[in-house]
Order: C-alpha cells, then structure tokens, then sequence
C-alpha cells in the first residue's frame, strides 16, 4: 500500500472531505495534514497551483480533488468496476466540482457583493444542479448514485449538502435543499447514518 498524506483545511467540508471520507471508510492508512486558514498562506508555497487539497503518493503531490477521489474510492472499494456505473459516479462528482467553482469565488466577498452573488446563485445554478442530482438519484433506485451502493459519488453528494444546510454559507437559505430536492436531503441522512461515516465524525466530536 502506497504511503499517502492529505493535506487540506481542518474543518469537515470542502474538496479534502469526500477523500478524507474514502480513504476512512475503506481503512485505507493515510497521514490526515490539516491546517488553519492563517495557515494556508505558508502551506500554499509547497504546492503546485498555491491550492489544496493536495495528495502526496509515496512523496509524490497530486492536484486535482476528484482525480484523488476517484484514486481514493479504487482503493477504498468505493469506485465501480463497470466502465458504464464508474461513468455515472463521474458525472455527479463533476456537476457537484462545477457548482463549487461557482460558489468558490463568493467567499472571497464581503457585504452586500457577497450577498448579491450568493442571491444570484440561490436564485439561479443552485437549483438546477440540485434537481438534477435529485433526479439522477431517483434514476438509480433512490438510495445511491451509481453501482447499486455506496461510492465515492455519493460522498462528494452528502459533503455538499451537509455545507448547503449548515449554515455555515451566508445568503444560503438552510432549507434550501429540503424545498428544492429533498430526495437529497433523505440520502444525507441515510449516508450520515451509516456506521462508518459515524464512527469517523465521532473521532473528532469534542
């Protein structure tokens, strides 16, 4: 087995997420680097793009968080064999990327700029992406995205909806989701339920 370090912000959200989540739920070892955001000013000189997450395999970094999802579920058993199931985990992990490009720039604003691109998105791309996850999950029976199971796909859904109805996004109503698609929000909770998604936000419960 490779040696591997992640390195990605200390809190449970964001791009680092879902591989972190993988790599736990298959028992995959791995260095888990967390930092603080004044932190990210040093950590970003030693990275390729001055961006993480950032994936070192046996001391090599690796950018790009859904190539190292996608590594992560191989190695977790989390990622189908099926050339056409693997195609379907790809497409909802890519929508989900795409909608945090959108979104990204907003936490660089402030005031009423934030607010009014925050308004924009809640009003505009947000629901659409999120029917369409809805509806692709519908398609697959209702309770996982691709291969009839758990896999990566479906944790890169549940760590986006978990952000959604945090809180956490200023301008994003919380019920959001639960208005728009809540088939989505019935598949967090079932993803959330599961014994080794709790055993792994347990280890962190203060």
């Amino acid at each position: 087995m490779p040696q591997l370090k992640l390195t990605y912000f200390d809190f449970h959200g964001g791009r680092g997420e879902p591989v972190r989540l993988a790599l736990a739920l298959g028992e995959v070892a791995f260095e888990d680097h967390r930092f603080s955001y004044p932190e990210f000013a040093d950590v970003r000189k030693a990275t390729p793009f001055g961006q993480v997450p950032v994936l070192e395999v046996d001391g090599v970094q690796i950018t790009q968080c859904d190539a190292m999802l996608r590594y992560a579920g191989k190695l977790a058993g989390l990622y189908p064999q099926d050339a056409l199931q693997a195609l379907y985990c790809d497409e909802v992990s890519f929508v989900v990327e795409e909608a945090g490009i959108k979104i990204g720039p907003t936490f660089r604003m402030t005031g009423e700029e934030q607010k009014a691109a925050r308004l924009a998105l809640v009003n505009g791309s947000i629901p659409v992406y999120l029917r369409w996850l809805e509806q692709r999950l519908l398609a697959q029976g209702g309770e996982y995205f691709a291969d009839g199971r758990l896999t990566v796909a479906d944790l890169k859904v549940f760590v986006d909806i978990r952000g959604l109805n945090s809180g956490r996004l200023d301008h994003v109503p919380t019920d959001l989701v639960a208005q728009v698609a809540p088939a989505l929000n019935a598949h967090n909770q079932r993803i959330a339920a599961l014994p080794a998604v709790q055993a792994y936000y347990a280890k962190f419960a203060k």
